[in-house]
């Protein structure tokens, strides 16, 4: 009987194939005691199963061939780094220890407790880092319950889907040695490293299915939708038909779209258009030049301060930035600075508490409250921009107080540089990020202290709209249509442009085609967004003719309904 299930679309693309079950090894550990005289033996198992599935992934790693993403190897690093961490590879031997049970129990229990952390988490970036941890406590289980991480795939055939609960960045690589036409899980989100992993794979993906494991047959022919996040298992013949036929179409865009790379983003009218790519971490910067991108506009730094309990040093996060900026070969790279706070804590001898994580201490309010952490990153971006160009930006300014002292910071780390005799870029440009309902409505006022604003949209709805987007029961309330959204964002652009600072947006709205020519006619010149979209929404520039917007522009600024912008928007992309 066919069916379909709905989830998030990851990667996009149409994939027809038969599905692949994998094991969930976490649904499978049992409770039992261990008599005493045993407990030593339990122990040993453990350390053997952890010490097994570190070669494992150890073999992994050296066998990535030189044409692999590069984002494989960094993955494959977190997670034998994560491996390596006392909460997993010594406090279950403490629980066998004093509980008498089972190592599998033991494994699971730490594994609560830490997700239980991480659920606290606002973040979404941070906050799918739980996957990370749960992936690789699902290998260990598989070893200790005596499953074979590596599936035996030889005898099935090319263009199969795979369906798991889950589904690691270490296990996608392994599957790459076979031809598989998709992924697609119960959990996980749009910016979880699976996701980031099939996107940089340009492999059809869709997680967050919920129940898809139990739902679907192994063998069962199905149909991946990963633009439109949907699953359609066994398929009568018309729909086959018809996907068919849009997975050709499908693939005849991408080809096209590639035509175009090297293109000059202008509309028909003449209006040059900066597309840039956001990025998580250093080995992004291959797929931001595969995109064509312009510059980087958005790279977050919370992946150097993530999966370890120490703060990392100048030194390591000068060589990071320095690596980013000398590959990008004197195009802009956006620094945004540390972007954590209440929510996620990483000594956990001093975790703060929040009734409400996304409105406590986090991002500059934590960085002006930690001043130590503060300089070292600072002076390791200040520094790194002697190697290339490189724009500093401030995450979630509300007041011009905030502001000034971090300018106030900012000083202070060039006076060190000077005194130790370092070189730097001083005239290196500041922006600030308006994510905040305040910070838009005052966005005049920071555009005449700042050199450049980016407006973050996700935080941007959020907050506009009350909603928690990490909540499920609220997500359908997150809508970039909402009138009072548009308005603030055309608010923003509009402060910039008359005070003649640069204005990007760099939320999810930037990368979302159906909102370009909308963007653009509120005067938006400068869009960053992950590579992947980056052609796509090239070609809307390039088919715009922005004097035939105006009056379309300008009632959907004047509408009040949601529903009603939505068909003048439909009205404006046709």
């Amino acid at each position: 009987m066919s069916f379909t299930i709905h989830g998030v679309g990851v990667s996009a693309g149409i994939a027809i194939g038969h599905s692949r079950l994998i094991s969930h090894a976490l649904l499978e550990v049992a409770h039992y005691q261990i008599v005493p005289d045993l407990v030593a033996e339990e122990v040993l198992r453990f350390e053997d199963a952890v010490q097994s599935v570190k070669q494992d992934l150890v073999d992994i790693r050296r066998g990535l061939s030189k044409t692999a993403p590069a984002e494989m190897g960094a993955f494959i690093d977190t997670h034998l780094m994560i491996l390596a961490d006392s909460s997993l590879s010594e406090t279950p031997k403490k629980i066998i220890r004093s509980e008498s049970c089972n190592a599998e129990w033991a494994l699971k229990q730490q594994l609560d407790s830490i997700v239980a952390q991480f659920e606290e988490i606002e973040d979404d970036y941070l906050r799918e880092r739980k996957s990370d941890v749960v992936q690789v406590v699902e290998r260990v289980i598989k070893a200790l319950l005596g499953h074979p991480n590596q599936p035996a795939l030889a005898e099935q055939e090319s263009g199969m889907i795979l369906v798991a609960h889950d589904l690691s960045p270490a296990d996608a690589i392994q599957f790459k040695q076979h031809q598989f036409a998709a992924f697609i899980t119960d959990v996980g989100g749009a910016t979880s490293h699976t996701a980031i992993l099939a996107r940089s794979l340009n492999i059809p993906s869709i997680v967050a299915l919920q129940h898809a494991r139990n739902l679907i047959r192994d063998g069962e022919l199905i149909i991946v939708d990963g633009q439109q996040g949907v699953v359609i298992v066994d398929p009568d013949k018309d729909t086959l038909a018809e996907y068919r036929l849009r997975q050709e179409q499908w693939e005849l865009e991408q080809q096209k779209l590639k035509r175009i790379k090297q293109t000059p983003a202008v509309t028909l009218d003449g209006a040059a258009v900066e597309l840039h790519a956001n990025i998580e971490i250093p080995s992004d910067v291959a797929q931001t030049w595969a995109s064509g991108a312009t510059g980087i506009g958005l790279y977050r730094t919370e992946f150097l301060f993530m999966n370890r309990r120490d703060w990392p040093s100048e030194e390591e996060q000068f060589d990071a930035y320095r690596r980013v900026v000398e590959a990008m070969k004197g195009l802009p790279v956006t620094i945004r600075t540390l972007d954590i706070g209440a929510d996620k804590q990483f000594d956990t001898n001093t975790i703060r508490t929040s009734t409400n994580p996304a409105l406590g201490l986090r991002a500059i309010r934590f960085c002006l409250s930690e001043p130590q952490i503060f300089h070292a990153q600072l002076r390791a971006i200040y520094r790194a921009s002697h190697y290339g160009q490189i724009k500093l930006l401030i995450p979630m300014l509300c007041t011009l107080s905030e502001l000034r002292q971090t300018l106030l910071a900012i000083e202070r780390v060039k006076d060190s540089l000077r005194a130790d005799n370092i070189p730097f870029d001083a005239t290196l440009p500041i922006g600030g990020m308006i994510e905040i309902p305040a910070a838009a409505i005052g966005a005049e006022a920071f555009a005449k202290h700042l050199d450049f604003l980016s407006i973050g949209t996700n935080d941007l709805i959020q907050y506009t709209l009350a909603i928690d987007r990490t909540d499920d029961t609220v997500a359908y309330l997150h809508n970039p249509l909402h009138p009072a959204v548009l308005q603030l964002v055309e608010l923003t652009i509009r402060a910039a442009n008359k005070a003649g600072k640069p204005v990007s947006v760099c939320g999810e709205m930037a990368g979302d085609i159906k909102l370009t020519r909308m963007l653009l006619g509120f005067g938006l010149r400068q869009f960053s967004m992950h590579p992947a979209h980056i052609l796509a929404v090239k070609r809307q520039v390039l088919n715009t003719d922005l004097p035939k917007l105006e009056k379309q522009i300008r009632s959907i600024l004047a509408s009040q309904e949601p529903d009603k912008t939505e068909k003048l928007l439909a009205k404006l992309n046709a």
